[in-house]
């Protein structure tokens, strides 16, 4: 077990993308490198047709995604929040498990503080996965690997397999596959919102096995709207290992406080307009 977190130590990378998308990027790389090494690259796997029966076709989702997605970073300007993150190993050579929560916050463009409020279980988890977790994710800003990353047409191959509407709203259900070798790129599905056109949901897997070791890695990232943004709500990785262990790795997300820079445009207007 404590060569696995030493790995983890020495593996972790984290680079900063949009404020809104990060959190799936980075959540998605320590998950691979639970019990094992990066994965060498992609494997794009068939790419199963778009249905035609949706009202609008995956191009046009595609570009509306990016574009919203594009203007929601900009808007952007601070948020706070509480975050929970939990490890829980189970197999060879014995059991760990740790707990830390931590108040996050950010500001536009890029940078992220986090001060830790609690923590239990595993000192080795702790100090070597969900500290450094944090602090590589408040150093890294990389905006070429944001590029690199986003979810597009030039990063992925896109098919849209299904639509979903209710009384709650529609969904567009997207098939990705990756284009490239990335370690921060996965494979599966990802749900986008009808009308505010964000990721809602996401249901993946690495593109390829990270390590022999690891027969199956799981993931699942879930989000919720708050004010006109759409952020992370949980996140889950389930790694089952060769050996019979398995690896489970949560972060959930709550208390968001969120200032939109076009309400505080607005303010300022208002108390201009008043002042003449």
């Amino acid at each position: 077990m404590r060569a696995i977190f030493s790995l983890i130590q020495s593996s972790i990378q984290i680079t900063m993308q949009s404020p809104i998308q990060n959190s799936t990027r980075l959540f998605f790389l320590l998950a691979t490198i639970l019990v094992g090494v990066c994965w060498a690259g992609a494997d794009s796997g068939p790419l199963p047709p778009s249905i035609t029966t949706a009202p609008l076709s995956v191009d046009q989702v595609i570009n509306n995604l990016v574009r919203n997605d594009k203007e929601r970073a900009q808007a952007l300007r601070h948020y706070e929040s509480i975050r929970v993150y939990r490890l829980s190993y189970r197999g060879f050579p014995g059991d760990r498990d740790a707990e830390m929560t931590v108040a996050a916050t950010y500001d536009s463009p890029s940078t992220k503080n986090f001060k830790v409020i609690s923590q239990t279980g595993s000192k080795l988890i702790v100090d070597r996965v969900f500290k450094r977790l944090l602090e590589s994710e408040k150093e890294a800003a990389e905006p070429d690997m944001h590029a690199r990353t986003l979810l597009n047409r030039a990063n992925y191959d896109i098919a849209l397999v299904g639509y979903e509407s209710s009384d709650k709203g529609s969904r567009y259900v997207l098939a990705v596959y990756p284009k490239t070798r990335s370690k921060y790129l996965y494979r599966g599905k990802v749900w986008v919102d009808g009308t505010d056109f964000a990721v809602t949901r996401i249901d993946a897997e690495p593109a390829q096995n990270p390590s022999f070791w690891t027969k199956k890695s799981e993931i699942h990232h879930e989000y919720m709207k708050v004010q006109d943004f759409w952020l992370p709500r949980r996140n889950e990785s389930v790694s089952y290992i060769r050996l019979g262990g398995r690896a489970t790795l949560t972060i959930e997300y709550d208390n968001y406080r969120v200032i939109d820079s076009r309400e505080s445009r607005k303010s300022a207007s208002s108390s201009g307009a008043g002042a003449r």
